[in-house]
């Protein structure tokens, strides 16, 4: 210490100055009272003010003045100790700054001596790798998708065309990635189940069970001990080594609750705390468990309207009610009705081992037909007239006689409008120009549309030329 001393005496005083504005990092001197006395170069052009205007003004006025915000001379004085913080000047840098204090032998302030470094192109770097990051992990979770929606296909999902089912499709796919709570709502039939399967399939927990409860099919008095176990002598009747629960059994992957408005309304407390803290107590226990599950429940009832009347919880409702998914009935996607009638068509006539064909006048009735039983509907007739049908060629008499007996009174007159004035020739043409654009809006190709609705390629392309269809037009819909 004492050879640095006597190094440090050579120095002229003159020559500190020169030391000092030789640093890269900024100095600015301050007296006890906060006033400025002195700053080299590099604060000089931090602050993006020449020295003289900043020598003899206090640093408190030249933070209202928006020179340094904050004034870490300012904050040093205030606390009485070395202070670290960030500061921003009025040219917009971003600097670190550290502040200390020089005290005499009697430990009274004589300097506050402010250190600044910047760290404006290291803060901006900074930012952009966060960016960086970000947008790769939003690239990778999009191609961990795509290989989840590859290997995890189901042949029974949901087919469509139009918009609201494509919409349904984009919503699904951003509610399978963020791992929340989500409920389904829709008619019964209309794939509730299936589209609870796909989301699990879809997302990060596909490789974890996916456990499936339908709360109307379970005994009341049974609920609570198939949903969370039981320990060993709970209740009379009981196993001897107690049971694991439904929940439990659903740990790292998905629980659908089906039917959710069935659920007890005992019940629906213990759910609550579920979805709050992923706890639950298995009857006859006295200890909490835990499970890390996503939940998916799902209902065609109106949960509001049950809470209104207090049969269903207000506080699950909207617990439960995080990402609300609406599955639109049948009826109120009509363009889907012809994929999803030959794609089944294909699907039983394959596991059934026929040939069977829709004719025009039966696609015509079953286009207008309302389908009350949505897709579960579809499936259940179409495999049942593939089994029925009398010739490869599916005719009226071939519907059911319930379907047939649908379209009386004015639905029988829809043929004889006035207001249409078709021909029978017209409406067959009618008839097989939507059947032909389905099929190539589906299928993308002519050889895939062809094969789909029975015809060979060469007939398919004679139709598209006379009704003047055309393929890429229909490819940028």
């Amino acid at each position: 210490m004492d050879k640095i001393e006597n190094v440090l005496s050579l120095i002229q005083p003159e020559s500190f100055i020169d030391i000092f504005n030789a640093l890269a990092d900024g100095i600015y001197i301050s007296d006890a009272q906060g006033t400025t006395v002195w700053l080299n170069k590099a604060s000089e052009n931090l602050c993006g003010y020449p020295r003289e205007m900043l020598i003899g003004k206090n640093v408190v006025e030249l933070e209202k003045m928006g020179v340094f915000t904050p004034s870490v001379t300012r904050l040093v004085l205030e606390t009485g100790q070395t202070t670290t913080t960030v500061q921003y000047t009025k040219n917009k840098g971003k600097f670190l700054v550290t502040g200390h204090l020089i005290t005499d032998r009697q430990g009274k302030i004589q300097w506050i001596v402010a250190h600044s470094r910047d760290i404006t192109e290291a803060a901006r770097a900074s930012s952009q790798l966060e960016e960086t990051i970000a947008l790769l992990k939003r690239y990778s979770e999009e191609i961990q998708l795509m290989k989840r929606e590859m290997s995890h296909s189901r042949p029974h999902l949901l087919i469509g065309q139009s918009r609201a089912y494509h919409d349904l499709q984009d919503l699904v796919k951003k509610a399978a990635v963020a791992d929340t709570t989500i409920l389904l709502t829709g008619e019964t039939g209309v794939g509730k189940s299936r589209l609870a399967e796909h989301i699990h399939d879809l997302s990060n927990r596909c490789d974890s069970p996916f456990v499936p409860v339908n709360c109307s099919a379970i005994p009341e008095s049974l609920v609570e001990s198939e949903l969370f176990g039981y320990q060993r002598g709970a209740f009379t009747g009981a196993h001897t080594s107690g049971k694991t629960g439904l929940v439990k059994m659903a740990d790292k992957g998905t629980l659908f609750l089906d039917e959710i408005s069935d659920l007890p309304y005992h019940l629906q407390s213990k759910l609550l705390l579920l979805l709050q803290n992923k706890t639950f107590m298995p009857l006859g226990s006295t200890k909490t468990h835990t499970a890390d599950i996503r939940i998916i429940a799902a209902t065609n009832a109106n949960l509001l309207e049950l809470v209104r009347q207090g049969k269903f919880r207000q506080d699950l409702y909207y617990r439960l009610n995080i990402l609300p998914i609406h599955v639109p009935a049948l009826r109120e996607r009509r363009e889907d009705i012809f994929p999803l009638l030959h794609h089944n068509l294909q699907k039983y006539n394959a596991k059934h081992g026929h040939d069977r064909r829709f004719s025009p006048d039966v696609l015509d009735l079953l286009h207008q037909y309302t389908w009350p039983g949505n897709v579960r509907e579809v499936e259940n007739l179409v495999e049942r007239i593939v089994i029925t049908a009398r010739q490869n060629e599916i005719r009226i008499t071939d519907l059911p006689e319930e379907l047939r007996e649908s379209f009386t009174g004015e639905r029988k007159l829809e043929f004889l409008d006035d207001q249409s004035r078709l021909t029978l020739h017209e409406r067959l043409e009618k008839v097989e120009v939507e059947m032909i654009v389905s099929a190539l809006k589906l299928h993308k190709t002519t050889r895939k549309a062809a094969s789909a609705l029975g015809v060979t390629q060469s007939l398919l392309m004679r139709r598209m030329k006379k009704y003047e269809i055309q393929l890429d037009a229909l490819q940028d819909e």
